[in-house]
């Protein structure tokens, strides 16, 4: 099975027990990672390392068997990403905001056309195509981000806890895309807090806890919350 991404030996430290700490992760084709844990432990930190948002002060970070240093522009248009907050142009109406992400990536202007409209219908924003995107909803923003996220299929998709501000036909939406997704061959990293949302698409559920990675649920296990907490309270109790 490839490899989407392959962390290994991560470290940033930020000092005063901040930063991620020496993590290891690989999400594969056709695979959803999704990474738990309580505000703070260093998942978004971790994501943004991945991304290339931030420099690691070791370790290395491939994506589709590529070092981050030596990838390209067109290799980074094979990645979608939502990470803290949707960006999106506040002047330009939902449906241009997809085309130029779309444009962003290289894509032909016919091409881009097309994926745009599909991805107003998946994430159910046609009625919002014409409408400027400081006019939306905190929900339709995040649909939005996610949207321009995914709409090239890309091969590794990165999002931090996705599901926020989303109702819960946006839920389902986000989830049957991703989904989707995978079963295309995408690797799909996921972050979130809500341990049986993610568990409804997981494939793998790693948890997070003081900028490391303390254990693994299983996503078909019950009473995954109890699983989960006392991966963290026994983590806690070790000294650092």
């Amino acid at each position: 099975m490839t490899e989407r991404l392959l962390v290994h030996g991560l470290v940033r430290d930020f000092g005063a027990g901040a930063g991620v700490f020496g993590i290891d992760l690989a999400v594969r084709s056709g695979e959803i990672h999704a990474l738990v844990g309580l505000n703070g432990a260093g998942k978004t930190t971790l994501m943004r390392l991945i991304l290339g948002m931030l420099r690691p002060a070791a370790g290395v970070c491939r994506i589709n068997g590529r070092p981050l240093t030596q990838l390209t522009a067109s290799d980074w248009a094979k990645v979608g990403h939502l990470v803290e907050h949707p960006f999106a142009y506040p002047e330009l109406d939902v449906r241009t905001n997809l085309l130029l992400a779309a444009r962003l990536r290289r894509l032909p202007t016919a091409t881009a056309a097309s994926l745009a409209e599909e991805a107003l219908t998946e994430l159910d924003l046609t009625r919002y195509a014409r409408v400027t995107a400081r006019r939306l909803s905190q929900g339709n923003r995040q649909r939005l981000g996610l949207a321009a996220a995914m709409q090239h299929h890309p091969d590794l998709i990165v999002v931090d806890e996705p599901t926020n501000a989303l109702d819960p036909a946006g839920v389902i939406l986000l989830r049957n895309a991703l989904s989707r997704r995978a079963e295309a061959g995408a690797g799909v990293l996921v972050s979130s807090h809500h341990l049986d949302e993610v568990a409804r698409i997981a494939h793998r559920i790693s948890v997070v806890n003081r900028g490391r990675l303390i254990g693994t649920l299983d996503p078909d296990a019950t009473d995954l919350e109890r699983a989960f907490f006392t991966l963290v309270y026994d983590d806690e109790q070790e000294p650092r």
